[in-house]
């Protein structure tokens, strides 16, 4: 039986039929939000069927008590909302208003959703038989799994962005983190019950639905963790406040979107976890605005890269005993330039950095470049150590284009950074290493894991290193030869049709 994954969006193929159809319709950065909705309310009416058919089974009368649904982290739907209602008005010339009357019932039975759903399904640029044929796909659409889904409404952002992005001519500075990477981050970190949870840069809030996971697996309640989060793109941050809502997850993500840098909606916040995927190298971010700001107790990060900017900005919001997981560009491990490296330098020297994880390529929908996990904690457990993974040779192609972890995958790498924070891990070449500052420093300050772990001994084949060597060199010798033989033949060729080489 094939392992389950989380690369791939069980319902792909219909998403992208439901583009097809609206092909030609609707401006592509328009289709993002007449998908997202449906997705919204088709979501959260499956979720409520499945537990209202549950209370009536039970026969106790409870199926119409919000309260009967909420204490399972369920939406509680108002009747013109569910989606049994917006199926049976597909074909109708109404069906956008039925719609966006439903986005309204919502909202006002939720105040933390006013102005964050779409209501623009009755615009006359959507054409209503299109509209109506799309409903008919999310109809037909299997949700059978919805407990189980995997951060659904990002998961479908991000196949969004990754189809959608060529067309809109964007540079994919903004996704979804995959779901791997955010588990391996979480299975890291270890969030316990009522912690602070911060993430600057919030996008769909796959961090938090993760971590809300996590304490919940573990014996908490998914309520017991205070959520902040922060999200510069307007589109997303609603995103991510309907992702909270489907959830059951109470966030402050703040009475608006805002740049995290400029307008920090959390100045006095100290978190005990901050989990974040900033935009890799951001250009641009208004350093020259902001030069003499508090948060750059280790050096004023460049114009030209935010990279910096992210990890003191994390490092000012953490309390006293608090941990941070971030996802970055590789360059960041290594950079000496603008000043880059001095920064990298003096938090090392802070005894800041608890250790680094190098990922394998192909993790992300939308972009190709190498990236690390970093882990920085405030008191940390190995005093003066950073513990170096290389996980590049993890994971497995779950199709043409994209690797994944699995769940044994993340448990090795949590397994390997609590043997080292427990003081009983011993290197393994090629995989892990233990280094201390000093170590670091005779690196000059790099943190690439692959100087510290070194390369994967080889096994040995018992033949003797002689005899190896007078094989392989007879065996090139042949092929040296049969080379020559293919390039006089060549010549041969070309000479009988007139050419000389």
């Amino acid at each position: 039986m094939a392992e389950k994954n989380s690369a791939n969006i069980g319902f792909e193929k219909q998403i992208w039929d439901a583009a097809c159809v609206l092909w030609g319709h609707i401006p592509a950065a328009e289709y993002r939000k007449v998908i997202i909705g449906l997705i919204f309310l088709r979501y959260i009416s499956s979720a409520f069927e499945k537990r209202y058919a549950e209370l009536v089974a039970e026969g106790y009368g409870f199926e119409d008590d919000p309260d009967a649904y909420l204490e399972e982290n369920i939406f509680f739907v108002p009747e013109e909302a569910r989606w049994s209602k917006i199926a049976s008005a597909a074909h109708t010339p109404e069906i956008g208003t039925v719609i966006d009357d439903a986005m309204r019932a919502i909202e006002n039975d939720n105040k933390k959703l006013k102005n964050v759903l779409p209501k623009n399904y009755a615009s006359p640029d959507l054409d209503k038989r299109v509209l109506g044929d799309v409903v008919d796909l999310f109809t037909n659409m299997d949700m059978g799994d919805t407990e189980d889904s995997k951060d659904l409404l990002g998961r479908t952002y991000e196949y969004c962005i990754a189809q959608f992005a060529a067309y809109e001519g964007v540079k994919g500075g903004e996704f979804y983190t995959p779901a791997s990477i955010v588990k391996t981050i979480v299975a890291i970190l270890k969030p316990f019950s009522n912690c602070r949870v911060y993430d600057p840069c919030c996008g769909s809030g796959g961090m938090f639905v993760q971590s809300a996971k996590f304490i919940e697996a573990h014996s908490g309640k998914r309520g017991e963790v205070s959520v902040y989060g922060q999200e510069s793109n307007a589109d997303t941050w609603k995103m991510a406040k309907m992702n909270m809502a489907i959830r059951g997850i109470d966030a402050d993500l703040g009475p608006y979107q805002a740049d995290t840098f400029f307008n920090d909606l959390h100045p006095t916040l100290k978190a005990d976890f901050i989990m974040a995927n900033p935009p890799f190298n951001l250009s641009n971010w208004g350093q020259d605005k902001l030069k003499d700001d508090k948060r750059w107790k280790y050096g004023v990060p460049p114009a030209g890269n935010a990279n910096y900017a992210w990890i003191q900005h994390m490092i000012h919001h953490l309390a006293p005993n608090g941990k941070i997981g971030l996802v970055l560009a590789n360059g960041a491990l290594s950079t000496q330039s603008s000043g880059e490296g001095e920064i990298r330098k003096n938090i090392i020297e802070d005894d800041l950095i608890e250790g680094i994880v190098a990922l394998p390529p192909q993790l992300f929908y939308s972009v190709t470049i190498p990236v690390t996990l970093w882990f920085i904690s405030k008191n940390k457990k190995q005093k003066g150590k950073t513990v170096f993974i290389d996980a590049r040779k993890m994971g497995s192609m779950v199709d043409r284009k994209h690797r994944d972890f699995s769940d044994e995958d993340i448990a090795k790498i949590a397994d390997t950074f609590s043997a080292f924070q427990d003081g009983t891990l011993e290197d393994i070449k090629g995989f892990c290493a233990v280094a201390t500052t000093e170590d670091i420093a005779k690196q000059d300050y790099i943190l690439t894991p692959g100087r510290y772990v070194g390369i994967e001994e080889q096994q040995d084949d018992g033949e003797p290193f002689e005899e190896k060597m007078t094989r392989l060199t007879s065996e090139l010798s042949e092929m040296f030869a049969r080379s020559h033989e293919l390039e006089e033949k060549i010549r041969e060729k070309l000479g009988e049709i007139g050419y000389e080489v």
